[in-house]
């Protein structure tokens, strides 16, 4: 068994409001005002009211290579990490007692928008208490998907060793993949709805000699599930170029979540011997408004249930595989019921859906 413990959140400093995200890309677009005109309205539909970036406005007004923009992910992916894993260990709402660093017996990095070499957990061990016999696991290019991914993952590892304990650090730069001379409707969609944001982890296993330091009751995981469609690697991704990675964003993803993540799911309840109204909440990755507006329609259910998902994607956009870790983080929160069930959920590029049962104790 694997109880999720803790969370903690690497928040970056810049915070812009959409309307002012709008007047920005306006301007560096003017050229190609015609153009940008029409593509406008995503940014009020996208239900995106603020994001924080780890760079100010004024950076995207300016060409960068990728060498640059990768020596600031590397910097920034650093600073967020310890952040968010400082704010896991020690969070007060969860713990009575710190969990020191050196308790950590696995720490997985999941990332996709920058890279490096040895990956980003060396540096935030070298900068932390963390034991010279822990085990690493970098994950790197499963994009939205990458925080479900890595609680399954974890999960699998605990259940083997259920006396251990996790971390999972998720940290997406995405401003900084932003490129002022792509025109393409995908990157101008991903101006309207991606931020920056770094989310930990802490799970253990059920004779972990740390589950003493919990104040509140944990969830705990109890089945997972992954699915991945054949030949569909064009529907979300990075184009490396020159400049950078831009951002492949396909409009087919409500379609698929009608179609591939519809039988995914519809699997998943019959699979468990789940009905709809034994799902307390879901904890959803909101990949966007009409992402979230479609899982609602496959799983008829009601937005209630959706709703730190939505005000996730309200308050910090799209953070790529953190963002789901900030839903968990506004769940774990509530006083949810013993015995209550959640669904946590992502969809990412490969492409991929990825399925947890959570019960809270």
């Amino acid at each position: 068994m694997t109880y999720i413990c803790s969370t903690g959140l690497g928040v970056p400093p810049n915070a812009i409001q959409q309307e002012e995200i709008t007047e920005l890309v306006q301007d560096i677009f003017r050229s190609s005002s015609r153009h940008i005109t029409r593509l406008l309205p995503v940014f009020k539909n996208a239900e995106v009211a603020m994001r924080q970036f780890v760079v100010n406005r004024d950076w995207f007004r300016s060409d960068h290579s990728f060498k640059e923009r990768n020596d600031l992910y590397q910097q920034h992916a650093v600073t967020t990490s310890l952040e968010a894993i400082d704010n896991c260990l020690a969070n007060e709402t969860f713990l009575k007692k710190e969990v020191p660093h050196d308790a950590i017996d696995m720490i997985l990095f999941v990332s996709s928008t920058g890279i490096a070499t040895p990956s980003i957990d060396t540096y935030l061990y070298n900068q932390r208490d963390f034991r010279s016999d822990i085990k690493r696991m970098p994950l790197w290019g499963l994009g939205c998907a990458g925080g479900a991914i890595a609680l399954s993952r974890a999960h699998d590892w605990i259940t083997a060793n259920p006396d251990k304990t996790a971390l999972i650090v998720c940290c997406e730069l995405c401003s900084l993949t932003f490129q002022k001379s792509d025109l393409k409707k995908s990157n101008i969609i991903g101006s309207a709805l991606f931020g920056d944001g770094t989310a930990a982890v802490l799970l253990m296993g059920e004779t972990s000699p740390y589950q003493s330091h919990l104040k509140t009751d944990p969830a705990k995981i109890l089945h997972t599930s992954s699915r991945t469609k054949k030949y569909s690697t064009d529907v979300m991704g990075w184009d490396v170029t020159d400049q950078g990675l831009e951002v492949i964003f396909s409009r087919s993803i409500p379609s698929l979540v009608h179609s591939f993540w519809k039988e995914h799911s519809l699997a998943f309840f019959k699979e468990r011997e789940l009905e709809e109204n034994m799902i307390h909440s879901y904890i959803a990755h909101p990949g966007g408004k009409k992402v979230l507006e479609a899982m609602e329609e496959v799983l008829e259910t009601s937005k209630t249930k959706l709703k730190h998902s939505y005000h996730v994607l309200k308050n910090h956009g799209n953070m790529s595989s953190a963002t789901v870790f900030y839903v968990l983080n506004e769940v774990m929160k509530e006083q949810n019921p013993a015995k209550a069930k959640s669904i946590l959920s992502a969809l990412g590029p490969g492409f991929c859906s990825e399925l947890l049962l959570l019960e809270w104790t």
